[in-house]
Formats: C-alpha cells, structure tokens, sequence
C-alpha cells in the first residue's frame, strides 16, 4: 500500500511539472544548448575536442571565435585568453584539421595585420555561445563582435568605440589565396589552405559586403603591407579595411562563400535577403 502511495505521488509531481512546462511559453530547448562544452582541450588531454561552432542545422559553414594559431587544429580552447580572429570553418576534429578557411577581425588603433598583433584578450564573461548566435567583447580594441548565421552565409555586427582609425582585418590564410577590394565596401577573395583530402583545383571563394564605405584601403602579401593596394595574389595575403566611427556605431559586415566560383558565392549571399541581425538570430533560433 505505501509503495503504491508513493508511486502515485511522483506520478502527480511529473504530470504536474508536465503541465508547468507545457503552460510555460518562456521554455526554450535552443537555451540549454552550450557550445564550449569540450573546449577545454589540449593536444596532450582531450576533454571534448570540439570548439564552439555557430552554424545552422545542415549548415555548409560554420563560424567559432579563433585562439589557436592559423592551421592550428585546435582552433578553440577554453584556457586561452586571447582571440586572433573569427573562423569561417569546415573542421569536423583538431585531429583531421580544418579546409577552406579564412577569418575576420575587428581592431582599432593601428592596420594590422599579424594575427598576433591584432589578437586581442577576451574573457568568458562577456561571451556568449549560442549555435545561432555568438558575442564577445574584445578588450584591447573595445569592439563587441556578433555572428549570427545562414547555412551558407553569416552577418557580423561590430560595434565600435568612438575612433579615426576603426578597421577590419580578412585573412585569407596561407598555402595560396587570393584577395581583392571591388568596390568601396566589397571584399573577395579565396582560400585554398586545407589538411589534405581535397581536389588539385581546391578553393574556397567568399565575399564580404560592409553596409558602410571604406575610408581606408590596404592589401598584405607574404607579411608586405601595401595601402590602395586592391589586389592580391601570393601564398598568404589578405586585406585591411578601415573608417571613422562614433561611439557605439554598429558595422555590418555580411559573408558567404561557395567552392565552387564567386558568382555563386555572390549567390549564395542572398540567403541574407533584406534581414536585419536581430531577424536573422531570431530565425537561426527557430530553425
């Protein structure tokens, strides 16, 4: 009899917790996703061997914040203090690597270039990782980076202090890419840096459209910076870009990329459509 009572108690106590979330709109499984569990990783101890990835489901691209070095394969650990830039990535494991990546990064105060010089500290206690969405304030340059994706595209939003000498880094990685400024707020180029595995004829194309005008134009090849250089063609090279901001002044940067050609990375951009940053995270949180 008692234990029939009891059964009959823990019966009422989940049917009427059912009854609580099934009444509670607020109840969102997407909330109770982490995606630094596993990050704290090292070569020598694997704890999870993941890195925070911010895709869609199915997604082509994912994008994580970047503290390893380029062609690390640990491209993400929680012990670092430190972020060089934010990875458009392919990489399933540390131990199989990484194809087809480039990065973006904010900075302020100098060009550069150097993905040491323009790292910048961070702490997890201004970042937030969501699959659809990714923030955090980077201290030494006093911008707050966001990402929220697409399956094949993504929209950056970097609010930025009050500076003449505001600017954005693409890194189109090593092994052979290429980089070109079309226009005053398109940037293309390609990538073919990979791990093996891949065709001869192996890049990445992407395209990257800010919503506001260049004041500042530079291009890096092989360590070389060459400012109102638009084009580059060289085992390492990238792009600086750069203007006047006020105080808290968001920039909107929006990215695809396609292996096949620019044509469809350009098509592969209109994913975005007209959608502001907050409609595209909404989605990305319903899809």
């Amino acid at each position: 009899m008692r234990k029939n009572k009891i059964r009959a108690f823990a019966l009422a106590e989940m049917l009427a917790l059912a009854g609580t979330i099934a009444a509670d709109e607020l109840f969102d499984p997407v909330e109770y996703v982490n995606p630094l569990m596993g990050t704290q990783s090292t070569y020598e101890l694997s704890t999870g061997n993941t890195y925070p990835a911010i895709a869609r489901p199915w997604g082509m691209n994912f994008w994580t914040p970047q503290t390893g070095k380029m062609g690390d394969g640990w491209t993400y650990t929680y012990t670092a203090n430190k972020i060089r830039g934010f990875k458009q990535t392919h990489q399933p494991s540390p131990w199989i690597n990484d194809y087809g990546q480039f990065s973006i990064m904010p900075a302020v105060g100098a060009p550069e270039f150097d993905q040491d010089k323009r790292a910048s500290w961070f702490a997890h206690k201004a970042e937030v990782s969501q699959p659809h969405y990714y923030r955090v304030y980077l201290a030494e340059h006093d911008v707050v980076t966001e990402i929220t994706p697409t399956e094949r595209a993504a929209m950056f939003r970097f609010t930025f202090p009050e500076t003449d000498d505001s600017y954005v880094v693409i890194d189109a990685f090593d092994k052979g890419s290429e980089i070109k400024i079309v226009e005053n707020n398109k940037i293309i180029g390609y990538t073919t840096r990979n791990s093996g595995g891949v065709p001869e004829n192996f890049r990445n194309y992407f395209i990257a459209e800010f919503d506001k005008p260049f004041t500042y134009t530079a291009t890096f090849a092989d360590g070389s910076l060459k400012e109102n250089a638009i084009e580059q063609n060289a085992d390492h090279v990238g792009a600086v870009i750069g203007f006047q901001t006020k105080k808290g002044e968001k920039v909107h940067a929006k990215v695809a990329s396609s292996f096949i050609s620019y044509d469809q990375a350009a098509i592969n951009l209109k994913e975005l459509g007209s959608d502001t940053f907050d409609t595209l995270v909404q989605k990305g949180k319903d899809d």
